[in-house]
């Protein structure tokens, strides 16, 4: 088996810039990809790794530690051996690292079987791969707020997202009566606060924004204060959903425990990859809690590793947006690319992520075998 790192920048069309409360504004997508080619098969993995705001890890850092984690792998193994047995030190690799190997390996083990990696992971064969998915609106002025509302519902998305919390109340709660006043009942409106609040702050707030009739609002307050957490599930008026508190089965784990009410937002990312999310989905479905299958916003094989595993397991919720409206993916081959529309995200039903992978869209780092 032969591998490549890869390196690209990967921007939207129309001039959409991401700005959150946790991020700030951000221009574009910091993306790795490992390549993977074995018997004239091709499989890729691929990860954002300008995210430091959620992860704390620089993008060069991530950049060097993939170098020297890919440099000791035997790529002499076969892909199903070296996902069953990691060696060490992918095993104790960042969480980005590790997302950008076990992902390509999957991709490769279902190519090798000749099914999409959706029904390797669980999901029944011959079902579609496609699932609904929300769109976020991220801070912006009020008109194009609006108006990025309008061309999403217009396209048969009517799960929206709001990005709070990074000014004032006032500005939130605005933004959201605006949708409420456009669409009324015909949206379904959750938010999203990235930690920006304090408890008390974050009580109040969210006894505001519960006359818009919210599904959730996700982490309210910022992660590692968990009797905080759990004051917040037994006072909060609207459902609350965990994101940046989710960073490994740990917590996954706690969540399932404590049946509080408190949801999880599960990231590839976050986890590790498809190994540990398809694990931390069946440890909450097991215990009941709700969960949603989501990412950062990313190109077409990481939205796409997560629309594969949304297919095998079935949430609540789904935030696969992140592909939508790229204007420069190595993974957006018009005849294997992601759809979007009628709400939904959908991949070909072939091998593998039913993405293909080019190369000469990228920056190619290094060479190993």
């Amino acid at each position: 088996m032969w591998a490549s790192l890869h390196r690209a920048m990967l921007t939207y069309r129309e001039g959409l810039v991401l700005h959150t409360a946790s991020s700030g504004r951000v221009d574009g997508l910091d993306t790795l990809y490992l390549r993977l080619e074995q018997d004239g098969l091709v499989a890729a993995g691929e990860v954002r790794i300008n995210i430091a705001y959620l992860n704390g890890l620089a993008a060069e850092a991530v950049l060097a530690e993939a170098l020297d984690v890919l440099s000791g792998i035997d790529f002499a193994r076969d892909a199903a051996c070296l996902l069953a047995e990691p060696p060490a030190a992918v095993a104790r690799a960042s969480a980005p690292v590790r997302t950008l190997i076990d992902c390509a390996l999957h991709d490769m083990c279902a190519r090798q079987a000749g099914v999409p990696l959706a029904v390797r992971l669980g999901a029944p064969d011959g079902a579609p791969i496609a699932h609904a998915t929300n769109q976020t609106l991220f801070v912006s002025s009020d008109e194009t707020f609006l108006a990025r509302a309008a061309a999403y519902v217009a396209r048969g998305f009517t799960e929206l997202k709001v990005r709070i919390g990074a000014g004032d109340i006032a500005d939130d709660l605005r933004r959201v009566a605006l949708l409420r006043e456009r669409f009324g009942s015909g949206v379904t409106l959750a938010a999203d606060a990235n930690g920006a609040w304090e408890l008390p702050a974050a009580l109040g707030h969210l006894e505001a924004l519960a006359r818009y009739d919210l599904a959730y609002v996700e982490q309210p307050v910022a992660p590692g204060d968990w009797k905080a957490l759990d004051e917040l599930a037994a006072r909060s008026p609207i459902p609350v959903m965990l994101d940046e508190s989710v960073t490994g089965l740990d917590e996954v784990r706690r969540i399932a425990d404590a049946g509080n009410g408190l949801m999880a937002h599960l990231k590839l990312v976050k986890l590790g990859g498809l190994t540990p999310a398809l694990e931390a989905a069946r440890l909450l479905s097991r215990a009941g809690v709700p969960f949603m299958i989501g990412q950062m916003n990313e190109g077409g094989l990481a939205t796409s590793a997560a629309l594969h595993l949304a297919c095998a397991t079935c949430p609540r919720f789904a935030e696969l947006y992140g592909a939508d409206g790229l204007e420069n993916d190595p993974a957006s081959n018009p005849a294997t690319c992601l759809a979007y529309g009628d709400g939904r995200v959908s991949a070909p039903p072939t091998p593998g992520l039913g993405l293909r992978f080019d190369a000469s869209c990228t920056h190619l780092i290094r060479e190993f075998s």
